[in-house]
């Protein structure tokens, strides 16, 4: 088994919203803001060679909205899937599954592109298969009124017509084995319903690809929680006994969000779990 970290795109949001109500001028200090309050942003996504099998974990926000829509997320710097991909002698045509943390659309937007006239739309990686989970699927196919601008119809339904969407099993407790796929999953709900955590043994270790339990080093403090969490309270309790497991067991922890930390260890303190090191995936690996 290889793993290769892809940066596929940076963009920008805004700093308030990203940490809620914590007030700027702690969450300043590790994510610090621009002149309209937005902080640095990444799309970093997880490929997993194994065997015959290539398995892309989330796929970023892709190409197809309107220069108005990117317009909102101040996109920066010269990433590229295609290019991502390359770097490490693969194209999308290589990749057997897809793997999506959740379906807001800056995790699944990539799934889904023009077509080459723009009549409609394709699937951009036509020989995967992708993986959801039913809850999660039903939650974003009828979303509430507060995640609703981030459930996209255009990169969620096509998924669905295409015959190449399956679901993993959620079992009552919320860490499995998928033995189709070959890693853990730790299921999340104060961000989104049935968010999915990849744990992936690797080298010895276990990777974590943290979607949007930890979106970046600054959010490592347990009340420092997004502003888009839909149960803010749940996020407090599942990323207290998340990262508690990580500093107990020396997790490696990848973070899809954060622009300038790829890779980071934590450690039990007084103050509780923080920040033990940074580290980069190909040195270290």
């Amino acid at each position: 088994m290889k793993l290769y970290p892809l940066n596929v795109g940076n963009f920008k949001l805004d700093g308030g919203a990203m940490f809620g109500v914590v007030p700027k001028v702690l969450w300043n200090k590790t994510n610090p803001a621009d002149q309209n309050n937005r902080i640095d942003i990444a799309s970093r996504c997880l490929l997993i060679e194994d065997g015959k099998r290539l398995i892309l974990i989330d796929t970023g926000m892709g190409t197809k909205q309107s220069d108005r829509f990117f317009s909102y997320y101040h996109r920066w710097g010269n990433y590229s899937m295609d290019s991502a991909l390359a770097a490490h002698g693969f194209c999308r045509d290589d990749v057997t599954d897809v793997f999506l943390t959740h379906l807001h659309f800056d995790h699944c937007g990539g799934c889904v592109q023009w077509n080459s006239d723009k009549t409609g739309y394709e699937i951009a990686f036509k020989n995967a298969t992708f993986w959801s989970n039913k809850d999660h699927w039903e939650w974003a196919t009828k979303p509430n009124k507060r995640e609703r601008a981030s459930f996209l119809t255009e990169n969620i339904m096509p998924l669905e017509t295409s015959g190449q969407l399956k679901h993993v099993s959620i079992p009552d407790v919320d860490i499995l084995h998928d033995s189709s796929l070959g890693f853990d999953v730790f299921f999340a709900n104060g961000h989104t319903d049935k968010q999915m955590i990849p744990m992936i043994s690797y080298k010895g270790e276990t990777i974590c690809f943290m979607a949007d339990l930890l979106p970046t080093v600054g959010h490592l403090s347990v009340p420092f929680v997004m502003g888009y969490d839909t149960r803010p309270l749940l996020t407090l309790d599942e990323k207290d006994r998340f990262l508690k497991l990580a500093a107990d067991k020396n997790y490696f922890l990848l973070l899809e969000h954060d622009a300038h930390n790829e890779l980071i260890t934590v450690k039990h303190t007084e103050k509780g779990v923080r920040l033990n090191a940074v580290h980069s995936f190909n040195n270290l690996f």
